[in-house]
């Protein structure tokens, strides 16, 4: 890695963790945090995309966060099919590392041959831990064969890390069932989230990613949290109308 290429790299990794920290000691928004969070892993790191899955109150894993459709897809299947990466990774808790997933399909058949076939080559998780207790796990999809390098693995324990702050927040640490209440209601709000984006994609004749982008603008322009904007599309008090409106709005003034 050339000097230019580390230094832009390091102050790329500060301003995502200035940014995370940010949120913190804000009101943060979680469906807001967790999609950063896999946003940023694809900014920082040599992935193509990234998932975040967490566990419920029954300590059975749902999707919380993707940076991509064709994520969001492959981690629901890996639910499904009760196989993958994002399992064992929270099974065991420890991180795990394919580099060539065509080279290791006896693993995981079902999943390998879906993330071949959505363009995925290698895979990469890391465990999501609290004092000693898993939480969930980080999947990190690369679009070409290779391994991670140690800082990069690092790093990625690290936004982990920042995943399980955000969860339990400053004062539930010690409290298992908050962890848990926190857990379900992330788990929650992201189904009323997929919802909204279904409504707004249908409504706008739009692809789900394009119909997350539209959601979330809305609600950072107008300093809503995503959770509450989401609920208010799906119960109708907000017309998936007004948020397309503004998408456009703010892309014709561009």
């Amino acid at each position: 890695m050339t000097t230019d290429r580390a230094d832009r790299r390091e102050r790329d990794v500060v301003r995502a963790f200035v940014d995370l920290s940010t949120e913190l000691v804000n009101d943060y928004d979680m469906l807001e945090m967790l999609a950063n969070l896999t946003t940023h892993c694809v900014s920082l790191l040599d992935v193509g995309s990234a998932g975040l899955l967490l566990a419920d109150d029954r300590g059975v894993l749902q999707l919380a966060a993707a940076s991509s459709e064709r994520t969001q897809q492959l981690e629901l299947f890996q639910l499904q099919r009760d196989e993958g990466p994002c399992l064992d990774c929270y099974r065991d808790g420890a991180a795990v590392s394919v580099p060539d997933l065509e080279a290791e399909q006896e693993r995981w058949p079902q999943f390998s041959r879906a993330a071949l076939d959505a363009g995925f080559k290698s895979v990469h998780a890391v465990p999501m831990l609290l004092r000693g207790d898993s939480l969930g796990g980080l999947g990190l999809f690369g679009d070409s064969v290779g391994t991670l390098e140690d800082d990069d693995l690092d790093l990625a324990q690290a936004l982990a890390h920042v995943a399980c702050v955000a969860i339990v927040n400053e004062k539930s640490a010690a409290d298992r069932t908050t962890v848990n209440t926190q857990l379900q209601h992330a788990l929650t709000s992201r189904i009323v989230l997929e919802q909204a984006k279904g409504v707004i994609a249908h409504s706008g004749n739009l692809e789900i990613d394009e119909a997350f982008t539209v959601l979330r603008r809305y609600a950072r322009e107008h300093g809503l949290k995503l959770g509450a904007v989401a609920a208010d599309v799906v119960s109708r008090r907000l017309r998936a109308e007004t948020l397309l409106k503004h998408s456009r709005a703010a892309n014709n003034a561009r």
